[in-house]
């Protein structure tokens, strides 16, 4: 059995902003690195054996403070990273439905074999996603690992151990910093607490995206 505290990256401009980050090594503005600073006092007394990250910025500069508060050294893993969007990384929904409307049509469908142009489709995601979390839990039995990723990715996890399907919106709030812990017990995942922000909570509001809310004609928003 292996517990693992599951941690979304801080705030950064393009999550203010709604865009598909993806795989753009964006940094994290002020208040995400006020986020990652409340993070590492949260988890300060967390008994954890091992750090790992993304290695894309934004997660690598939330786990900074995390190590220094947990006396660890973060290890970095591309299997953690976002989703790739391909030609729509970095973009605004308005600029994906004027330059790209048969991919933005199809990412309405949220099938998990669609994929944007040159991008990574949500079943090649997730295989991905389940592939890097085994690993860190083959190679941490009995312990308590914290890892810094990303809403997708976090989104993979919680699907998985809902037993829930790869089509369809989100189904769960994935907010920047927030605390999540899932067990891993022979290959099965339990979440134990999800979407924790009491650390947060007289910082600035965060920009709320919800997949759901882009089935609703007019509404245009962002993946973060």
């Amino acid at each position: 059995m292996t517990e693992l505290v599951l941690i979304r990256h801080g705030e950064t401009d393009m999550n203010r902003e709604l865009r598909f980050q993806g795989h753009v090594n964006a940094a994290l503005n002020d208040i995400g690195h006020a986020q990652a600073r409340r993070l590492a006092e949260r988890l300060a007394d967390e008994p954890a054996h091992a750090l790992y990250a993304s290695d894309l910025l934004r997660a690598r500069q939330t786990a900074g403070p995390i190590a220094g508060e947990l006396s660890l050294q973060p290890i970095a893993d591309a299997g953690l990273r976002e989703q790739c969007f391909g030609r729509v990384d970095g973009m605004r929904v308005a600029d994906i439905q004027r330059e790209h409307p048969e991919a933005w049509a199809g990412w309405l469908r949220f099938e998990e074999d669609f994929a944007m142009p040159e991008g990574e489709s949500t079943r090649a995601f997730h295989a991905r996603v389940i592939a890097a979390v085994q690993r860190l839990v083959a190679a941490h039995p009995q312990q308590t690992v914290v890892v810094v990723t990303h809403g997708g990715v976090l989104d993979m996890i919680y699907r998985t151990a809902r037993g829930l399907g790869l089509g369809g919106p989100r189904q769960s709030e994935i907010p920047n910093a927030g605390v999540n812990r899932v067990r891993v017990r022979e290959g099965a995942f339990e979440v134990l607490a999800w979407a924790d922000t009491r650390h947060l909570a007289d910082l600035p509001a965060q920009p709320v995206y919800d997949q759901r809310r882009l089935l609703v004609p007019r509404a245009a928003t962002g993946t973060a």
